[in-house]
């Protein structure tokens, strides 16, 4: 990452100005750090950041983010879309309007997203990114992803991030070339060397989730007031259009020192090594190999919409289902009646 050459916006009120004002910064050269000011920021429509450009808030005092970009948008489109390499977003607040993306839409309607579900053509690898102090907030809305990093996204660091309400927290999801989720021809893409650290996620559907991955750690991730904890997926199809030679997806992933206070019906904690293929519905098994969760405190909260239990799917605080090669050490499950206060560690415990 560079931070020269520098350039300081001055924002306003004027959501189209605004928007104006960072796209020509953007494309006025090759890369640097666009810093933005305190203060909360309107923008008529998403940003597009390419190649070599950190986007920077202005710095956080005692953790508290100072400048905030907001939008109304209704196209679907990322707050912050990252689709070059050598890019950093830190130190800002982002309130994305809300959207309804739909079951395949995870990359949509997001705060960030880095990379793509589907392409069009065989591209190139996003690498070398940074999402750090970066804190997200939509509540009372569950049907968008907060953040994404999907496709052809590799070597990325998720640091220090908070965020409220949304769907899933942090997405890490797949991507393919093809035209829609039951025609997709290949090759597949698969996020890897992916670090997530210092995770903060509430008031959400889903903390985060791992589909169809290899080689990404989630260390010191504390998710409360979540419907689910996390979950790791084989992705729709598995491997069946993966080319990359001499990795394999569902390989070397850690989860480890996560605080997971859940009131879903459900589960705080889902493994599923079967996927159903939305293009000829077999189902297909993934085979996981060298994947650990460790040291983890699952906490029961009352379930967020009391209702009469279904006896054909319990609550249960770890669910595995046909998900060898997984190992589970230090599993805690907390029955203690949590306070207010206790409900999720303390930032970067």
């Amino acid at each position: 990452m560079t931070d020269s050459p520098g350039h300081d916006l001055v924002l306003t009120d004027d959501a189209t100005a605004n928007r104006v004002a960072v796209e020509r910064t953007l494309a006025s050269g090759s890369g640097g750090t666009l810093r933005l000011p305190a203060g909360t920021y309107p923008l008529d429509r998403g940003l597009v950041v390419g190649d070599g450009w950190t986007l920077a808030g202005a710095p956080r005092t005692d953790r508290t983010v100072r400048t905030w970009l907001t939008s109304s948008a209704s196209d679907g489109e990322p707050l912050i879309h990252v689709l070059g390499s050598r890019v950093t977003v830190r130190d800002i607040g982002l309130r994305p309007p809300p959207c309804a993306p739909g079951a395949h839409g995870g990359d949509r309607g997001t705060a960030v997203t880095v990379g793509r579900y589907l392409y069009p053509a065989e591209t190139e690898w996003i690498s070398d990114v940074r999402i750090e102090g970066v804190r997200v907030e939509r509540p009372g809305t569950r049907s968008a992803n907060c953040v994404a990093l999907v496709g052809a996204v590799r070597d990325v660091v998720v640091s220090d991030v908070t965020i409220v309400g949304g769907c899933t927290g942090v997405a890490v999801h797949w991507g393919a070339v093809g035209t829609g989720v039951d025609s997709i021809s290949g090759p597949s893409y698969h996020p890897h060397h992916v670090t997530i650290s210092d995770l903060r996620v509430s008031d959400a559907f889903e903390g985060f989730y791992l589909s169809s991955v290899h080689d990404v750690e989630v260390d010191r991730a504390c998710l409360s007031e979540v419907e689910i904890g996390f979950r790791l997926l084989p992705g729709d199809n598995t491997d069946r259009f993966h080319r990359a030679h001499g990795a394999s997806i569902g390989e070397r992933i850690r989860v480890s020192r996560a605080h997971v206070a859940w009131n879903g019906p459900l589960y705080a904690v889902r493994i599923a090594g079967w996927g159903r293929s939305e293009i000829d519905h077999s189902v297909r098994v993934l085979e996981y190999r060298d994947v650990v969760v460790t040291d983890c405190t699952l906490v029961p909260l009352p379930p967020a919409t009391p209702g009469p239990a279904d006896p054909l799917r319990a609550r249960s605080p770890v669910v595995v289902e046909q998900a060898t090669g997984v190992l589970l050490e230090a599993i805690r499950v907390d029955l203690r009646t949590p306070s207010p206060e206790g409900r999720c560690c303390p930032a970067g415990a």
